[in-house]
């Protein structure tokens, strides 16, 4: 079986205003769990990076 290239071609929308809104509003609300998770991730990063620099910069003890 030979495989056929296949196009789209998308020439215009015709998506109702109201519907279009209620899109972006779903799509406004289904961010912010994502940009939790987002700033979880990060939170970890500049923990374990913080850490370790700060370790990395530390003067060693006064009487070693």
């Amino acid at each position: 079986m030979e495989e056929s290239e296949k196009r789209v071609v998308v020439e215009g929308l015709d998506i109702p205003f109201w519907n279009l809104v209620w899109f972006m509003v779903k799509l406004a609300l289904a961010s912010i769990p994502a940009l939790f998770i987002v700033y979880f991730i990060f939170g970890l990063l500049a923990m374990l990076f913080g850490g370790l620099f700060h370790m990395i910069m530390m003067p060693p003890p006064a009487g070693f």
